[in-house]
């Protein structure tokens, strides 16, 4: 009897010091691979803007840098299309931002975004000889570019309608 104690303690201690769970229902979850993906936001109540907050990986810093589009990286004309067509947090009326509400948002006290980038932005603000403002969110600064250079995107919609 005893060594049936002894026995049963030994391996209950073992399983919980290495980390073992005994809930099935956690072990059933964990062995589906499922993660979670949360579409980050944030809602500017002074503008009443809403802006995409999503992180950005490699394959959109190599577009960034080489001068190609995917993702959350490209030219002009991507990057408009891409938030005409997004389907993001459960709203599909986005939009590529104005010069004047993308430099608002980072002139704002701390960084209103989880995920950012120090490098431009695409807004849908024309300058002259077919060119169109970034801005830089280090200084919230308008910068004119090249249609055909590509930078990152962020997109916004408006909460109100």
């Amino acid at each position: 009897m005893k060594k049936t104690v002894l026995g049963i303690i030994t391996v209950a201690a073992t399983f919980v010091f290495a980390g073992g769970n005994l809930s099935p229902v956690a072990s059933a979850v964990a062995a589906t691979g499922e993660t979670c993906h949360v579409q980050r936001v944030y809602v500017d109540r002074d503008t009443d803007l809403m802006w995409q907050d999503a992180p950005y990986n490699d394959a959109e810093d190599g577009a960034y840098a080489k001068g190609y589009s995917v993702g959350k990286a490209g030219k002009w004309t991507y990057a408009k299309n891409y938030c005409l067509r997004l389907d993001y947090a459960g709203y599909t009326d986005w939009r590529l931002p104005t010069a004047d509400e993308l430099m608002a948002v980072h002139r704002k006290r701390g960084e209103a975004f989880h995920y950012f980038r120090d490098k431009d932005f695409w807004t849908s603000t024309p300058t002259t000889e077919g060119r169109y403002y970034v801005v830089y969110p280090a200084d919230a600064y308008k910068y004119k570019r090249s249609k055909r250079q590509s930078n990152y995107i962020r997109c916004v919609r408006c909460t109100k309608k």
